[in-house]
């Protein structure tokens, strides 16, 4: 296999709160306040500079989205079930790559298209979504002047998101032709020769 099977980049709103898959909403809010509590204060007590802005939005950003995503059973069973679906269908491709299966490039595409999908919805649609909530905005003050500074951060954000999942992707390494460079010249002068003899 060409690198080891992870699942870095497919955001994981469950790490990002520190809990488990069988987390209670009760949980989810009550990990989601302290945490965002906590960020609050950072801020507070930060002198806010343009590159610390950026990351405290971000941060923000993704803890509103996972109290969104994770405190919505709805939200919660389609966000981890398209994320499981995206893994598999990841180590699908993997083994057809492996395999050298004749299926592996229509996993590719479908992979592809599935992965930007994912990150746009979950990523950029979700934060700007959840910073909309009346509990989120509460929590974490988020307002109009947030989400115009953040737009830019999670298109970014998404980006870096999708790099790192290309970075580890098994796509088929191409080898070098062998040119028979003695053959290729015979075969020029050839038909220069016949160009001639015709002019």
């Amino acid at each position: 296999m060409n690198q080891a099977l992870t699942d870095e980049g497919y955001i994981d709103y469950y790490a990002i709160l520190g809990l488990g898959r069988d987390a209670k909403p009760g949980e989810v809010r009550k990990e989601y306040r302290r945490r965002m509590k906590d960020l609050v204060y950072e801020i507070g007590e930060t002198e806010i500079t343009e590159e610390k802005r950026a990351f405290y939005l971000l941060e923000m950003a993704k803890l509103n989205a996972a109290f969104y995503i994770l405190g919505n059973a709805n939200r919660r069973e389609a966000y981890t079930s398209e994320r499981d679906s995206l893994i598999a269908l990841e180590q699908r491709w993997r083994a057809a790559v492996d395999e050298h299966s004749a299926e592996a490039d229509a996993l590719r595409r479908e992979f592809d298209r599935r992965i930007r999908g994912f990150l746009s919805k979950y990523i950029e649609e979700a934060m700007l979504d959840a910073g909309r909530d009346r509990e989120c905005v509460e929590a974490s003050n988020w307002n109009e002047a947030h989400e115009r500074h953040a737009s830019r951060i999670l298109r970014h954000y998404r980006q870096s998101l999708y790099q790192k999942v290309l970075e580890r992707l098994p796509f088929v390494e191409v080898t070098p032709p062998n040119i028979d460079w003695s053959e290729r010249t015979e075969t020029v002068q050839s038909i220069l020769s016949e160009m001639m003899r015709n002019a």
